[in-house]
């Protein structure tokens, strides 16, 4: 069966009391209950983390490699300044849709760099926790159309 890791990055963990005007106010926990209702219906199975370190998500992104066969990826502000989650993702080959909850682009300049796009299938920003299940659905369509 295919496997799928969402990997989120710093501050996630806050989902539903920081900033709901911006990122909602569901929670990780019911994103990830939602992910798991609709990787069940696309046939996929699913993997879920957190982390606030930049490293570990080195690690885990790394560790899904002959593991996983996609990765869906909310690095948070790690998007915006990390080249060694850019090079993670270049040097394991895996799959990978950038997600974010917020219209990244409406917002401050500087979150209008991505470093993820750079190595990325695609992103998708906007659409609040939405978004999680619109990026599995684009990630099991790309899976099957290069299986």
């Amino acid at each position: 069966m295919t496997s799928i890791l969402i990997l989120n990055g710093p501050n996630l963990n806050l989902l539903g009391t920081r900033q709901p005007e911006v990122y909602g106010t569901t929670t990780l926990g019911d994103i990830e209950a939602q992910c798991t209702e609709a990787a069940r219906s696309l046939g996929l199975t699913l993997a879920f983390a957190q982390s606030n370190s930049e490293g570990a998500m080195v690690d885990m992104i790394h560790e899904a490699r002959g593991t996983h066969d996609g990765l869906i990826l909310n690095a948070g502000a790690y998007t915006h300044t990390s080249i060694a989650l850019m090079d993670a993702i270049s040097s394991v080959g895996i799959p990978t849709i950038e997600l974010h909850l917020s219209n990244i682009h409406a917002r401050e300049e500087f979150r209008h760099t991505s470093y993820i796009a750079k190595v990325a299938l695609g992103v998708i920003c906007g659409f609040g926790a939405h978004g999680y299940t619109l990026a599995l659905q684009a990630m099991a369509n790309h899976l099957e159309a290069t299986s």
